[in-house]
């Protein structure tokens, strides 16, 4: 019997803001002598230890199977003032680590009417798509027509949302909930849903970045919103990516869309992102389109995700990068912060580490001073760490971008959640009046292709 890696987070609301001290009790089924149960409570960061639970071996998500590539857990969490959750079905890959993250609901939520509020919130979290029984990809042209450019709706290129509305199930169910939540968040979700997380990076990189394209496609051409509908893309793998609210990701495919959340797939001469449609290669076949059992196959062969996409999509293939990512108060600066440096961007990340180590107090607190030293690398280091980053004590792309989320998280979090899903929309028509000043662009290892660096 293989291992795999979990670590819980206990988290107030839809917020990133920890609970300490909450009881978390983990039950595992063992094959041969019942069940397993730890107990454990989180720490100042909302989160556990990392906890090591059976899996199957590496070799059952290696190949399609009828095995299963993943062992399961139950999570049951309780804290005082909250709901307690229970959590059915993490699924736990080996030498891997599972994040689960536990969004618990104040008790008062019972009485003030806020939401409709349970004994117990149970979630159940969806088999992965390449084990399940879901419906395959209805093909769409990939060239969307776009809205008349008048009145200054049409963007000039693709934004990055800060938040996305996802409709949980198809567009002919009006009965489904919608979830607003974060967009890489929702990012992370569809790719722990969609593939093995034991897959090759390049491979993890390459279905990223179709999920990416895709789903900016969805937005910048207003394909639901332009139809009247209240969100931005569904949860049907018929129309568009599995998304189960809830589930647990994995502390690499994490790393992966904290790298390269901004970045897009485009043919040349035209705005929007590439529809990148995609199927499995195996239950399904989609000539034209990527297959993840072949891009995995590819990854096996040390390709680079270039080389994989352009295998299935063919060489007409751009990689491009958003300049604006909405809902973040100040744009990455173009260069990264480290030992040394000081200006401005300095400042604003000394200022958003101290407010983050209000809730989280692992983070060592200093003076905001416009220079980079010792203990601003450390309080960088300490993000890092309890957020799944390289812990390099630098600030480039990704750790800028993660840091400025959770600092609109703590600080802004009631605010975002009452916005409707018509200010979200009109949000994204509005340009920013700022001059973006690009980075120096090179070449990243993983993708032959110029865009902005992210290192």
């Amino acid at each position: 019997m293989a291992k795999g890696r979990l670590q819980i987070k206990a988290l107030k609301g839809e917020s990133y803001v920890p609970i300490e001290g909450a009881k978390i009790t983990i039950i595992q089924d063992k094959v041969d002598s019942g069940k397993i149960e730890k107990t454990t409570i989180s720490n100042s960061s909302g989160a556990t230890e990392e906890l090591e639970l059976n899996t199957p071996p590496l070799e059952n998500s290696q190949n399609p199977s009828d095995l299963l590539p993943y062992g399961f857990c139950d999570i049951r969490v309780e804290a005082s003032n909250f709901v307690p959750l229970i959590i059915k079905g993490c699924q736990l890959y080996p030498d891997t680590l599972a994040v689960q993250e536990c969004k618990l609901i104040a008790s008062t939520a019972r009485n003030n009417g806020t939401r409709e509020v349970k004994e117990t919130e149970i979630v159940n979290i969806q088999p992965n798509t390449l084990v399940g029984k879901y419906p395959p990809k209805i093909p769409e042209d990939p060239n969307k027509i776009l809205p008349p450019p008048t009145g200054g709706v049409v963007l000039p290129e693709p934004v990055v949302p800060g938040l996305i509305v996802v409709h949980a199930g198809s567009p002919e169910d009006p009965s489904a909930p919608n979830y607003t939540i974060p967009f890489k968040d929702y990012i992370k979700n569809v790719a722990s849903c969609e593939i093995f997380a034991t897959w090759p990076e390049t491979t993890i990189r390459a279905n990223v970045y179709c999920i990416l394209s895709f789903t900016l496609n969805r937005i910048y051409t207003e394909w639901y919103r332009g139809k009247g509908k209240v969100y931005d893309i569904t949860s049907s793998t018929a129309y568009d990516h599995a998304f189960s609210y809830g589930r647990n990701i994995y502390s690499n495919i994490s790393r992966i869309v904290d790298d390269i959340f901004s970045t897009y797939l485009q043919r040349p001469g035209r705005k929007q992102p590439l529809l990148t449609q995609y199927c499995d290669g195996q239950k399904v076949q989609c000539p034209g389109w990527l297959t993840q059992w072949g891009s995995k196959y590819l990854g096996d062969e040390g390709k680079v995700p270039y080389e994989i996409l352009t295998n299935f999509y063919g060489p007409n293939l751009e990689f491009k990068t958003a300049k604006k990512v909405e809902g973040i108060p100040m744009s990455y600066p173009g260069y990264i912060l480290k030992l040394g440096s000081s200006g401005e961007p300095v400042r604003t990340i000394q200022k958003y580490l101290n407010r983050i180590a209000v809730d989280y107090p692992a983070i060592p607190k200093q003076i905001v001073d416009g220079v980079y030293g010792q203990k601003t690398k450390d309080a960088v280091n300490t993000f890092q760490g309890i957020f799944y980053l390289p812990t390099t004590g630098v600030v480039n792309y990704p750790t800028w971008y993660s840091i400025s989320d959770i600092y609109v998280a703590v600080t802004k979090i009631a605010e975002l959640q009452s916005r409707s899903s018509r200010q979200i929309v009109q949000t994204r028509k509005v340009i920013s009046k700022g001059v973006f000043v690009p980075p120096t662009p090179y070449i990243d290892f993983f993708t032959p292709s110029i865009y902005y660096p992210k290192n």
